[in-house]
Protein backbone atom coordinates (compact mmCIF):
# COMPACT_ATOMS: atom_id res chain seq x y z
CA UNK A 1 0.00 0.00 0.00
CA UNK A 2 1.41 3.46 -0.90
CA UNK A 3 -0.15 5.80 1.90
CA UNK A 4 -0.76 9.45 0.17
CA UNK A 5 -3.93 10.77 2.47
CA UNK A 6 -2.06 12.18 5.32
CA UNK A 7 -3.84 15.33 5.02
CA UNK A 8 -6.67 13.35 6.68
CA UNK A 9 -4.83 11.57 8.80
CA UNK A 10 -1.13 10.03 9.91
CA UNK A 11 -0.54 6.33 8.86
CA UNK A 12 2.74 6.22 9.50
CA UNK A 13 4.02 7.10 12.85
CA UNK A 14 6.70 6.64 14.71
CA UNK A 15 6.87 3.26 16.95
CA UNK A 16 7.43 5.59 20.05
CA UNK A 17 3.99 6.48 19.41
CA UNK A 18 1.97 3.48 19.64
CA UNK A 19 4.74 2.24 22.49
CA UNK A 20 3.54 5.30 24.50
CA UNK A 21 0.08 4.51 24.23
CA UNK A 22 0.71 1.13 25.79
CA UNK A 23 2.42 2.47 28.31
CA UNK A 24 -0.07 4.61 29.52
CA UNK A 25 -2.89 2.45 29.01
CA UNK A 26 -1.31 -0.30 31.44
CA UNK A 27 -0.25 2.60 33.86
CA UNK A 28 -2.00 5.43 34.06
CA UNK A 29 -5.06 6.32 36.37
CA UNK A 30 -7.21 9.01 35.61
CA UNK A 31 -5.78 12.41 35.71
CA UNK A 32 -6.94 14.55 38.30
CA UNK A 33 -9.18 12.38 40.17
CA UNK A 34 -7.18 11.32 43.07
CA UNK A 35 -3.95 11.33 44.83
CA UNK A 36 -2.69 7.94 44.92
CA UNK A 37 -0.12 6.85 42.36
CA UNK A 38 -2.10 5.70 39.10
CA UNK A 39 -4.26 8.84 39.37
CA UNK A 40 -0.83 11.06 40.02
CA UNK A 41 1.01 9.27 37.23
CA UNK A 42 -1.91 10.08 34.61
CA UNK A 43 -1.58 13.89 36.15
CA UNK A 44 1.81 13.86 35.41
CA UNK A 45 1.65 12.52 32.27
CA UNK A 46 -1.04 14.95 30.84
CA UNK A 47 1.29 18.13 32.65
CA UNK A 48 4.21 16.77 30.60
CA UNK A 49 2.06 16.85 27.48
CA UNK A 50 0.73 20.47 28.13
CA UNK A 51 4.28 21.66 28.59
CA UNK A 52 5.47 20.03 25.66
CA UNK A 53 2.93 21.77 23.52
CA UNK A 54 3.28 24.93 25.13
CA UNK A 55 7.20 24.96 24.02
CA UNK A 56 6.39 23.85 20.72
CA UNK A 57 3.90 26.17 19.80
CA UNK A 58 4.92 29.38 21.70
CA UNK A 59 2.05 29.52 24.05
CA UNK A 60 2.53 31.53 27.41
CA UNK A 61 3.04 27.68 29.92
CA UNK A 62 1.21 24.94 30.11
CA UNK A 63 -1.99 26.01 31.95
CA UNK A 64 -2.66 28.23 28.61
CA UNK A 65 -3.08 24.04 26.88
CA UNK A 66 -6.40 22.50 27.15
CA UNK A 67 -7.32 19.13 25.35
CA UNK A 68 -9.81 18.82 23.07
CA UNK A 69 -10.80 15.51 20.87
CA UNK A 70 -9.19 17.23 17.87
CA UNK A 71 -9.57 20.49 16.16
CA UNK A 72 -12.92 20.53 15.12
CA UNK A 73 -13.83 20.67 18.76
CA UNK A 74 -11.40 23.42 19.66
CA UNK A 75 -12.55 25.59 16.99
CA UNK A 76 -16.25 24.84 18.03
CA UNK A 77 -14.91 26.12 21.41
CA UNK A 78 -13.51 29.05 19.86
CA UNK A 79 -16.11 30.00 17.52
CA UNK A 80 -19.27 29.92 19.92
CA UNK A 81 -17.35 30.68 23.17
CA UNK A 82 -15.97 34.00 21.86
CA UNK A 83 -18.90 35.38 19.55
CA UNK A 84 -21.60 37.60 20.78
CA UNK A 85 -24.44 38.71 18.66
CA UNK A 86 -24.03 42.01 17.55
CA UNK A 87 -20.16 40.79 17.17
CA UNK A 88 -18.55 40.94 13.52
CA UNK A 89 -16.27 38.12 12.65
CA UNK A 90 -14.33 37.53 10.00
CA UNK A 91 -13.21 34.16 8.31
CA UNK A 92 -12.24 33.52 4.81
CA UNK A 93 -12.88 30.52 1.63
CA UNK A 94 -10.52 28.80 2.33
CA UNK A 95 -11.87 27.33 5.38
CA UNK A 96 -12.81 23.83 6.93
CA UNK A 97 -16.59 23.03 7.86
CA UNK A 98 -15.55 22.66 11.03
CA UNK A 99 -14.82 26.83 11.41
CA UNK A 100 -17.76 27.71 8.61
CA UNK A 101 -20.78 25.82 10.13
CA UNK A 102 -19.82 26.61 13.78
CA UNK A 103 -19.63 30.66 12.13
CA UNK A 104 -22.74 30.04 9.87
CA UNK A 105 -24.70 29.11 13.70
CA UNK A 106 -23.57 32.49 15.27
CA UNK A 107 -24.52 34.75 11.98
CA UNK A 108 -28.17 32.61 12.33
CA UNK A 109 -27.96 33.82 16.43
CA UNK A 110 -27.07 37.83 14.90
CA UNK A 111 -23.02 37.44 14.45
CA UNK A 112 -22.13 39.74 11.35
CA UNK A 113 -19.96 37.27 8.88
CA UNK A 114 -17.50 38.71 6.69
CA UNK A 115 -15.94 36.61 4.12
CA UNK A 116 -12.25 37.16 2.38
CA UNK A 117 -11.57 35.57 -1.08
CA UNK A 118 -9.03 34.47 -2.84
CA UNK A 119 -7.69 34.57 -6.41
CA UNK A 120 -7.22 32.44 -9.31
CA UNK A 121 -5.02 30.10 -7.47
CA UNK A 122 -5.75 30.51 -4.21
CA UNK A 123 -4.28 32.70 -2.86
CA UNK A 124 -5.92 34.74 -0.25
CA UNK A 125 -6.80 38.16 -0.74
CA UNK A 126 -4.57 39.85 2.05
CA UNK A 127 -5.88 43.39 1.23
CA UNK A 128 -9.46 42.86 2.02
CA UNK A 129 -8.62 40.67 4.99
CA UNK A 130 -6.61 44.12 6.22
CA UNK A 131 -9.47 46.34 5.93
CA UNK A 132 -12.15 43.51 7.57
CA UNK A 133 -9.58 43.50 10.25
CA UNK A 134 -9.66 47.26 10.79
CA UNK A 135 -13.44 47.59 10.30
CA UNK A 136 -14.10 46.39 13.59
CA UNK A 137 -13.92 43.06 13.00
CA UNK A 138 -14.15 40.97 16.93
CA UNK A 139 -12.41 38.10 15.51
CA UNK A 140 -11.04 36.58 12.62
CA UNK A 141 -10.73 32.91 12.16
CA UNK A 142 -8.19 31.70 9.51
CA UNK A 143 -6.48 28.56 8.66
CA UNK A 144 -2.60 28.36 8.21
CA UNK A 145 -2.77 26.38 5.35
CA UNK A 146 -5.67 25.05 3.25
CA UNK A 147 -6.11 21.50 3.34
CA UNK A 148 -7.03 21.54 -0.76
CA UNK A 149 -4.48 23.45 -2.41
CA UNK A 150 -1.93 23.25 0.27
CA UNK A 151 -1.29 27.40 0.15
CA UNK A 152 -0.14 28.44 3.30
CA UNK A 153 -1.07 32.67 4.67
CA UNK A 154 0.95 34.72 6.06
CA UNK A 155 -0.63 34.10 9.67
CA UNK A 156 2.08 36.82 11.18
CA UNK A 157 0.57 39.34 9.00
CA UNK A 158 -2.88 39.19 9.86
CA UNK A 159 -2.24 38.60 13.68
CA UNK A 160 -0.39 41.89 13.71
CA UNK A 161 -3.38 43.17 12.01
CA UNK A 162 -5.77 41.84 14.18
CA UNK A 163 -3.40 42.68 17.28
CA UNK A 164 -3.38 46.54 16.33
CA UNK A 165 -6.95 46.85 15.86
CA UNK A 166 -7.92 44.86 19.28
CA UNK A 167 -9.65 42.00 17.26
CA UNK A 168 -8.91 38.16 18.77
CA UNK A 169 -6.74 36.12 16.28
CA UNK A 170 -8.22 32.71 15.71
CA UNK A 171 -5.88 30.03 14.01
CA UNK A 172 -6.58 27.04 12.49
CA UNK A 173 -3.07 24.65 12.45
CA UNK A 174 -5.09 21.86 11.62
CA UNK A 175 -3.15 21.37 8.41
CA UNK A 176 0.27 22.71 9.62
CA UNK A 177 0.83 21.84 12.97
CA UNK A 178 4.12 19.28 12.75
CA UNK A 179 4.93 20.78 9.37
CA UNK A 180 5.62 24.57 9.54
CA UNK A 181 6.88 26.73 12.84
CA UNK A 182 3.95 28.20 14.84
CA UNK A 183 5.07 30.19 17.74
CA UNK A 184 1.56 32.28 19.10
CA UNK A 185 3.75 35.22 20.76
CA UNK A 186 6.08 35.95 17.81
CA UNK A 187 2.74 35.17 14.92
CA UNK A 188 0.51 37.38 17.50
CA UNK A 189 -2.12 34.53 18.05
CA UNK A 190 -4.60 34.72 20.66
CA UNK A 191 -6.34 31.26 20.05
CA UNK A 192 -4.75 28.17 18.57
CA UNK A 193 -6.56 25.05 17.63
CA UNK A 194 -4.63 22.53 16.16
CA UNK A 195 -5.60 18.16 15.91
CA UNK A 196 -3.14 15.56 16.96
CA UNK A 197 -3.66 12.65 14.92
CA UNK A 198 -2.21 14.60 11.31
CA UNK A 199 1.19 16.69 11.17
CA UNK A 200 1.62 16.41 14.54
CA UNK A 201 2.09 12.17 14.42
CA UNK A 202 -0.27 11.37 17.75
CA UNK A 203 -2.92 9.02 17.86
CA UNK A 204 -6.83 9.78 16.53
CA UNK A 205 -9.08 11.05 19.69
CA UNK A 206 -6.16 14.06 20.25
CA UNK A 207 -6.31 17.64 20.22
CA UNK A 208 -5.99 20.94 21.50
CA UNK A 209 -6.45 24.62 22.02
CA UNK A 210 -4.33 26.95 23.21
CA UNK A 211 -5.29 30.60 24.30
CA UNK A 212 -2.85 33.50 25.35
CA UNK A 213 -3.25 35.37 28.74
CA UNK A 214 -6.12 37.40 29.22
CA UNK A 215 -8.23 35.71 26.79
CA UNK A 216 -11.58 34.15 27.58
CA UNK A 217 -13.29 31.79 26.13
CA UNK A 218 -17.19 30.31 27.27
CA UNK A 219 -16.54 26.77 27.70
CA UNK A 220 -18.76 24.61 24.89
CA UNK A 221 -19.06 21.62 27.45
CA UNK A 222 -19.57 21.32 31.33
CA UNK A 223 -18.96 19.05 34.30
CA UNK A 224 -16.90 17.12 36.42
CA UNK A 225 -13.19 19.18 36.55
CA UNK A 226 -11.80 17.46 39.34
CA UNK A 227 -11.23 20.72 41.65
CA UNK A 228 -14.07 23.03 42.65
CA UNK A 229 -16.47 20.60 43.20
CA UNK A 230 -18.80 22.37 45.07
CA UNK A 231 -19.45 25.49 42.69
CA UNK A 232 -22.51 25.27 40.95
CA UNK A 233 -20.13 27.21 37.93
CA UNK A 234 -17.83 25.14 35.99
CA UNK A 235 -14.76 26.40 36.93
CA UNK A 236 -12.82 29.94 34.62
CA UNK A 237 -9.66 29.09 35.47
CA UNK A 238 -7.50 27.39 32.75
CA UNK A 239 -7.20 24.95 32.00
CA UNK A 240 -10.09 23.32 33.64
CA UNK A 241 -12.42 25.74 32.19
CA UNK A 242 -12.04 24.17 29.04
CA UNK A 243 -11.55 20.52 30.00
CA UNK A 244 -15.08 19.17 31.76
CA UNK A 245 -15.01 15.09 32.66
CA UNK A 246 -11.99 12.41 31.86
CA UNK A 247 -9.39 13.57 29.49
CA UNK A 248 -7.47 10.84 26.57
CA UNK A 249 -4.71 10.41 28.86
CA UNK A 250 -3.75 7.08 26.80
CA UNK A 251 -4.10 9.26 23.76
CA UNK A 252 -2.39 12.44 25.21
CA UNK A 253 0.89 10.31 26.17
CA UNK A 254 0.94 8.95 22.33
CA UNK A 255 0.45 12.62 21.09
CA UNK A 256 3.52 13.68 23.14
CA UNK A 257 5.51 10.99 22.00
CA UNK A 258 4.66 12.21 18.56
CA UNK A 259 5.72 15.71 19.17
CA UNK A 260 9.23 14.57 21.29
CA UNK A 261 9.80 12.90 17.48
CA UNK A 262 9.25 16.26 15.64
CA UNK A 263 11.44 17.96 17.73
CA UNK A 264 13.69 15.32 17.43
CA UNK A 265 13.78 15.13 14.28
CA UNK A 266 13.52 19.38 13.50
CA UNK A 267 10.22 20.58 11.94
CA UNK A 268 12.35 22.38 9.48
CA UNK A 269 13.82 18.81 8.65
CA UNK A 270 9.93 17.54 8.15
CA UNK A 271 9.32 20.01 5.57
CA UNK A 272 12.52 19.80 3.38
CA UNK A 273 11.69 16.45 2.76
CA UNK A 274 7.80 16.24 2.68
CA UNK A 275 8.22 19.52 0.28
CA UNK A 276 10.91 17.33 -1.76
CA UNK A 277 8.06 14.63 -2.15
CA UNK A 278 5.64 16.99 -3.01
CA UNK A 279 7.16 18.87 -5.05
CA UNK A 280 8.89 15.74 -7.42
CA UNK A 281 4.97 14.47 -7.59
CA UNK A 282 4.17 17.79 -9.35
CA UNK A 283 7.14 17.65 -11.53
CA UNK A 284 6.13 14.29 -12.92
CA UNK A 285 2.61 14.41 -13.11
CA UNK A 286 2.13 18.38 -14.45
CA UNK A 287 2.78 17.71 -18.22
CA UNK A 288 -0.40 14.73 -18.24
CA UNK A 289 -2.75 15.77 -21.11
CA UNK A 290 -5.92 17.15 -19.25
CA UNK A 291 -5.02 17.41 -15.78
CA UNK A 292 -5.94 20.27 -13.71
CA UNK A 293 -3.60 20.99 -10.40
CA UNK A 294 -4.83 23.43 -8.17
CA UNK A 295 -2.93 25.69 -5.67
CA UNK A 296 0.17 28.36 -5.66
CA UNK A 297 3.58 26.28 -6.71
CA UNK A 298 5.65 29.61 -7.20
CA UNK A 299 5.32 30.13 -3.68
CA UNK A 300 8.35 27.64 -2.17
CA UNK A 301 6.49 27.69 1.33
CA UNK A 302 3.49 25.52 1.33
CA UNK A 303 2.19 22.00 2.93
CA UNK A 304 2.71 18.79 0.91
CA UNK A 305 -0.66 18.06 -0.11
CA UNK A 306 -1.44 18.70 -4.57
CA UNK A 307 -5.28 18.52 -5.51
CA UNK A 308 -5.85 17.70 -9.04
CA UNK A 309 -8.19 16.52 -11.44
CA UNK A 310 -7.73 14.63 -15.07
CA UNK A 311 -9.87 16.38 -17.40
CA UNK A 312 -13.63 15.91 -16.34
CA UNK A 313 -13.20 12.75 -14.72
CA UNK A 314 -15.19 11.86 -11.38
CA UNK A 315 -12.64 12.39 -9.44
CA UNK A 316 -14.38 9.92 -6.79
CA UNK A 317 -13.95 7.30 -9.91
CA UNK A 318 -10.23 8.44 -10.41
CA UNK A 319 -9.40 8.10 -6.74
CA UNK A 320 -11.64 4.36 -6.45
CA UNK A 321 -9.01 3.16 -9.74
CA UNK A 322 -6.17 3.82 -8.35
CA UNK A 323 -6.92 2.49 -4.98
CA UNK A 324 -8.18 -1.13 -6.42
CA UNK A 325 -5.72 -0.96 -9.17
CA UNK A 326 -2.26 0.56 -7.72
CA UNK A 327 -3.37 -0.13 -4.04
CA UNK A 328 -2.78 4.17 -3.75
CA UNK A 329 -4.64 5.55 -0.72
CA UNK A 330 -5.81 9.27 -1.63
CA UNK A 331 -9.18 11.51 -1.26
CA UNK A 332 -11.30 12.60 -3.71
CA UNK A 333 -14.87 14.40 -3.27
CA UNK A 334 -15.12 17.95 -1.22
CA UNK A 335 -12.81 17.52 1.72
CA UNK A 336 -15.19 19.49 3.45
CA UNK A 337 -13.77 23.03 1.74
CA UNK A 338 -17.41 23.76 0.03
CA UNK A 339 -16.35 27.28 -0.53
CA UNK A 340 -13.06 26.58 -2.20
CA UNK A 341 -14.68 24.17 -4.61
CA UNK A 342 -17.34 26.62 -5.33
CA UNK A 343 -14.56 29.32 -6.18
CA UNK A 344 -12.56 26.62 -8.49
CA UNK A 345 -15.68 25.46 -9.91
CA UNK A 346 -15.35 21.91 -8.80
CA UNK A 347 -18.44 21.37 -6.48
CA UNK A 348 -19.86 18.53 -8.76
CA UNK A 349 -16.46 16.71 -9.52
CA UNK A 350 -14.82 17.14 -6.81
CA UNK A 351 -10.51 16.78 -6.86
CA UNK A 352 -8.23 14.15 -6.08
CA UNK A 353 -5.93 14.81 -3.34
CA UNK A 354 -2.19 13.42 -2.48
CA UNK A 355 -0.80 14.34 0.66
CA UNK A 356 2.44 13.51 1.36
CA UNK A 357 4.33 12.55 4.96
CA UNK A 358 8.29 12.26 6.03
CA UNK A 359 7.51 8.86 6.06
CA UNK A 360 6.67 8.53 2.36
CA UNK A 361 9.61 7.80 -0.12
CA UNK A 362 10.55 9.06 -3.53
CA UNK A 363 9.46 5.20 -5.02
CA UNK A 364 5.62 6.17 -3.58
CA UNK A 365 6.09 9.00 -5.57
CA UNK A 366 6.99 7.55 -8.87
CA UNK A 367 4.99 4.53 -8.72
CA UNK A 368 1.88 7.17 -7.42
CA UNK A 369 2.41 9.79 -10.97
CA UNK A 370 2.94 6.32 -12.87
CA UNK A 371 -0.38 5.14 -11.88
CA UNK A 372 -2.29 8.45 -12.55
CA UNK A 373 -0.33 8.75 -16.27
CA UNK A 374 -1.64 5.02 -17.45
CA UNK A 375 -5.52 5.97 -15.92
CA UNK A 376 -7.84 4.67 -17.86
Amino acid sequence: MIYLDNAATSFYRPPQVAEAVVQAMTSLGNAARGTHGAAMAGARAVFEARQTLADFFGAEGPEQVAFTANATESLNMAVKGLLNPGDTAVTTVMEHNSVLRPLYEMEAKGVNLKMISTDAVGRLDMEAMKRAVFSGAAAVFCTHASNLTGNVNDIRQIGRWCREAGAVFVVDASQSGGILPIHMKEDFIDVLCFTGHKGLMGPQGTGGICLRKGIFIRPLVTGGSGIKTFDRKHPEVMPEALEAGTLNGHGIRGLKAGVDYIQRIGIDEIFRKENVLARAFYDRVCEIPGIRIYGDFENPVRIPVIALNLGDEDSGRVSDWLAVEGDICTRSGGHCAPLMHRAFGTESQGMVRFSFSSFNTMEDVKAAAAALKNYE
